[in-house]
C-alpha cells in the first residue's frame, strides 16, 4: 500500500521556464528517492528531451535543507535482491540517459546532497552549490554497499583514483568549499535564502539559452565531451566532426558567422 501510494504522489516537478526546464525531485524530509521517484524523473528526462522549447535542464531538491539523501533506506530493506538489481539497473539508465541528453544539465545543490543524491548530481554536466553549511559525500559503506547508481565511475572521473577512494572507503563527508576545490562542485554561489540561490540558478542557466547563446552548440558540446571521454582518441575525433557537421547546417552557424562578419551581436534561434 505504501508504495502504491507513493506511485500516486508527484515525486519529480516539471516546470519550463524561459527556455529552462526545472525537474525538482520532492519527498520529504530527505528526498530520498524510491523506484517511483526515478521512474517519474526518467519520464522528466524525456519530456524534456523531446521539447523543442527547452534548451537546459536543472535538477534540484525541494525544500530548504536537502538536494537528496539518496536511495530511500526502508524501500531497500523491504526488498529482495532480484528487485534490488533492477532498482540500480534502472537508475543507473535514468542517469545515463540524462547524460547523453544533448541538452546542458545543471545540478542545483540546494542541501545535503549525499549517497545517491550525489550519483545524480555527478550525472549533470554542472554543478552549482549555495554556499551554506550543508554536506556532500558517498558514506555507502557504512552501510555495507558500495556507490551503485554510478558513483565510484564518476568520482574516479571527477576527482581522480586515490581521491575517490579515499572518499568512498572513508565515506566521509566533506563541505561545499571542500567540494569547490576538488571540483566535485563547479561554481557556490552566495545567495541571502534558498528562493534567491534558485533565482540565481535561473540566470546562469538562460545565459545558454537562445538568442544569447546558440543551444544546439551547447548541446553537442556536452555530447562530445561526455561521450567523446569514453572512447579511444580517434573515435572522439570522429564523433566531434560529425557533430560539427551538423552545427555547420544549422541555421544559428550561419547567423553566427554573419553576426561576427557584420561586427553585430548574433540572434540565435536554437536552429
Amino acid at each position: 500500500m505504501a508504495e502504491t501510494a507513493a506511485a500516486a504522489r508527484t515525486l519529480v516537478h516539471y516546470e519550463v521556464r524561459e527556455g529552462v526546464a526545472w525537474l525538482t525531485l520532492d519527498d520529504p524530509p530527505a528526498n530520498t528517492y524510491t523506484h517511483e521517484m526515478m521512474l517519474q524523473l526518467d519520464a522528466a528526462i524525456l519530456r524534456a528531451r523531446f521539447d523543442e522549447s527547452v534548451h537546459v535542464m536543472v535538477v534540484t531538491g525541494a525544500g530548504e535543507k536537502m538536494f537528496c539523501a539518496g536511495a530511500n533506506i526502508n524501500m531497500l530493506k523491504a526488498s529482495d535482491p532480484t528487485f534490488k538489481y533492477y532498482f540500480c539497473l534502472h537508475a543507473n539508465e535514468t542517469l545515463s540517459r540524462l547524460e547523453q541528453t544533448p541538452k546542458l544539465v545543471i545540478a542545483a545543490l540546494n542541501g545535503n546532497t549525499v549517497g545517491g543524491g550525489l550519483e545524480i548530481a555527478m550525472a549533470a554536466d554542472l554543478r552549482l552549490a549555495r554556499r551554506g553549511g550543508f554536506k556532500l559525500g558517498l558514506p555507502e559503506v557504512s552501510l555495507g554497499v558500495l556507490p551503485g547508481t554510478g558513483g565510484t565511475q564518476r568520482l574516479v572521473r571527477i576527482v581522480g583514483k586515490s581521491r575517490a577512494i579515499e572518499l568512498m572507503v572513508t565515506g566521509r563527508l566533506f563541505s561545499v568549499e571542500e567540494a569547490e576545490r576538488m571540483g566535485v562542485v563547479d561554481l557556490v554561489l552566495d545567495a541571502d535564502s534558498p528562493a534567491a540561490f534558485l533565482e540565481q540558478v535561473q540566470t546562469y542557466a538562460r545565459q545558454f539559452c537562445p538568442p544569447a547563446k546558440a543551444a544546439r552548440a551547447v548541446g553537442r558540446i556536452k555530447r562530445s565531451v561526455q561521450s567523446g571521454a569514453e572512447v579511444p582518441f580517434e573515435s572522439a575525433l570522429t564523433l566531434e566532426r560529425e557533430l560539427q557537421q551538423q552545427l555547420f547546417q544549422s541555421e544559428d552557424a550561419k547567423e553566427g558567422l554573419a553576426a561576427y562578419i557584420e561586427k553585430r551581436p548574433p540572434a540565435f534561434k536554437a536552429r
